[in-house]
């Protein structure tokens, strides 16, 4: 079903997703609260708001909170410490409850103080007009009405670092490695990392039993400095002893020995630590994952590590809805067992189907998208470090541009080099049946070898703050109807920079390019091969596949290269809640090298809601250079960053 460009309507249905909220997760989504009020995510949306009455004896409070400074982030900061502040609307169970509840409010605030070298900060508290160190063992309140309390806080000079002395094992270490320079601010968590940051480096050595054996600091109110001194005891250089694992019930601990990558006699690194851990939390079949090193060394000098798991559901299933203003409504489902054999071997089935409704027949079944498909993953297969997938797909597919029916069955093999660098290599084998603007019923019978090169260093998937990504992918093809040959290349950097202190500001940037060797003429390539953009997942503003060259008659043929870059400033404005601007540039191109004569720019702007499983992504976008008739804006959500 193709459209010239002169009539190409906005579209969103590869934007805006409601299965996000209809799946059977929709537990983890939805928080519980009274009749008469509903919250998602965490935030009120209507109705009554009412305080938990259900505890002993409640006692209200009303707060005056002076946090003694004008600048925004100390102010913002000793705010959010205030437990006193953020439950000023619930009641405190008791009135001696209440005493306990501000003195832990106290201590609070000058960890906070202490946090920022302010050493000399005073925080005053009284409770009903009295001091809060003046007040009996069993006070008692006046409860006619809500008791008041009040926080002043005189947050008082900075303190500097003054001496800092290294002592035992860590006196080999320079101070200034550690953030520990004379003069620079002496807040106390640089100081505790420091701390813990020397016990690694000597872990580091190879020395697991290295540990903290003096922590002074002795501040100076007169001079505002801080005098340090630590001691850090390395201990002996030992490996890796046995490997034990606990908890195991169906997933063999044989395997989780095995595919944690832990060897008895092998040099002990607590980086190899985590990432063993890690590695085995990825599989999904686990709940909990912990490492466990014994505090002494066996007889023959190693170290014991035990690996206890606990394991979670292994059959899942769940379900989810998706609408389109163009496309109508979906439905999608899935099926999936992960831990099939005992070795953590996933199997998962899916299904879809789009176009329900709006612009097309529900009446014919013909008319809607379908999608199937199972997929086969055995990690740690023929070695540790290596992952097999395996997979058969079938869907139909009506773009503005061309219907496609496609089965495709693929078999392929990641090998990871290290923790950032992964290759893989396949095979692939698809049948294609396309209507496009070469003609109806063309079919292919395509055989490829993809091989690819994986790099990835960000420190978050998911809400990334440094680091980069990078992805390369080479796939020599050969279509047994037309006995043609071709070759695509597609490559992608990423890169992320956070700023400020708590990368309160992080800026993004994403380049990807591709292009299609050999096939003699454009129609003897698959529709499903060709190059296009514009959509969510590259130019933001415009449709899905609107960004393509466009023959004589007004259809979009696709390309045989295509370039787009994409830059993000994402900026936290509370800690859940950020805005994104955005810039998106693209272009498509008959010829393997763009000429950039056709570039097509997005602009935008996006919110992103954080929660525990990645950010919620809501993005509005314009096109800056329009196509006639085109789309005028786009609206594109998610889960996680665009990228």
């Amino acid at each position: 079903m193709r459209r010239p460009s002169g009539s190409i309507l906005p579209k969103f249905s590869h934007a805006f997703r409601l299965g996000l909220v209809l799946t059977v997760a929709s537990p983890l989504l939805l928080s519980a609260a009274p009749a008469g009020a509903f919250e998602l995510f965490g935030i009120h949306l209507f109705g009554e708001k009412q305080a938990d009455r259900d505890i002993i004896d409640p006692v209200d409070y009303t707060l005056t909170f002076d946090a003694g400074t004008d600048q925004r982030d100390l102010r913002k900061s000793l705010e959010r410490t205030s437990l006193l502040l953020a439950d000023e609307e619930k009641p405190v169970s008791g009135d001696l409850g209440l005493v306990i509840k501000a003195r832990d409010d106290r201590d609070r605030l000058i960890a906070t103080l202490y946090e920022r070298a302010l050493y000399g900060g005073i925080v005053k508290m009284t409770i009903d007009g009295r001091d809060i160190d003046q007040l009996p063992p069993n006070p008692t309140f006046d409860r006619s009405r809500p008791v008041p309390v009040t926080v002043s806080i005189e947050p008082g000079a900075e303190f500097t670092l003054g001496k800092v002395s290294l002592e035992g094992d860590a006196s080999r270490l320079d101070p200034a490695d550690f953030d520990l320079a004379p003069g620079e601010p002496a807040g106390s968590l640089v100081i505790l990392k420091a701390a813990q940051k020397m016990a690694d480096t000597l872990k580091a050595e190879s020395r697991p039993l290295a540990r903290i054996s003096r922590r002074d600091v002795v501040a100076d109110h007169d001079t505002k400095t801080v005098d340090v001194t630590i001691a850090v005891d390395a201990g002996p250089v030992a490996p890796l002893g046995t490997v034990s694992v606990k908890g195991a019930r169906a997933v063999n601990a044989d395997f989780i020995e095995r595919y944690s990558r832990l060897r008895p006699g092998q040099k002990y690194d607590p980086e190899q630590l985590r990432k063993a851990a890690e590695r085995l939390r990825a599989l999904g079949v686990f709940s909990s994952v912990t490492l466990k090193e014994d505090e002494t060394l066996a007889d023959d000098g190693s170290l014991p590590v035990g690996i206890v798991v606990s394991e979670g559901k292994h059959r899942y299933f769940g379900f989810g809805a998706s609408y389109s203003s163009l496309d109508g409504a979906g439905l999608e489902g899935y099926w999936g067992h992960r831990n099939l054999f005992g070795n953590a071997e996933s199997l998962r089935i899916e299904g879809a189907v789009r176009g329900l409704g709006e612009s097309r027949d529900v009446t014919d079944l013909s008319s809607l998208d379908y999608t199937a498909g199972i997929t086969f993953i055995k990690p740690g297969a023929f070695f540790p470090s290596a992952t097999l997938e395996a997979s058969i797909k079938g869907s139909t597919l009506k773009t503005d541009f061309y219907d496609a029916a496609t089965v495709t069955g693929k078999v392929a093999l990641a090998y990871e080099l290290t923790d950032a660098d992964t290759v893989s290599a396949g095979v692939s084998l698809a049948y294609d049946s396309i209507d496009d603007a070469f003609g109806d019923d063309n079919t292919y019978l395509t055989f490829g070898v993809p091989v690819g090169y994986i790099r990835d260093t960000r420190d978050n998937r998911l809400n990334p703050t440094e680091g980069h990504y990078g992805t390369v992918t080479v796939t020599p093809s050969y279509d047994f109807f037309g006995q043609t040959a071709f070759a695509s290349v597609e490559g992608s950097i990423s890169a992320y920079l956070g700023l400020g202190a708590e990368d309160r500001v992080v800026l993004a940037g994403k380049l990807s390019a591709g292009a299609l060797f050999g096939g003699g003429d454009l129609s003897d390539i698959p529709a499903t091969r060709r190059f296009f953009a514009g959509g969510g997942g590259s130019v933001r503003g415009y449709s899905f596949q609107e960004i393509t060259p466009y023959n004589a008659a007004g259809d979009g043929t696709g390309g045989r290269s295509y370039t787009t870059a994409s830059v993000e400033a994402r900026i936290g404005i509370t800690d859940t809640i950020g805005i994104v601007p955005f810039l998106d540039v693209g272009t498509v191109a008959d010829d393997t090298v763009p000429d950039f004569s056709d570039l097509r720019m997005g602009a935008g702007v996006g919110l992103r809601y954080m929660t525990p499983f990645g950010p919620l992504r809501l993005d509005v976008a314009m096109p800056l250079k329009r196509y006639d008739g085109g789309s005028r804006y786009g609206i594109y959500a998610g889960i996680g960053q665009s990228f």
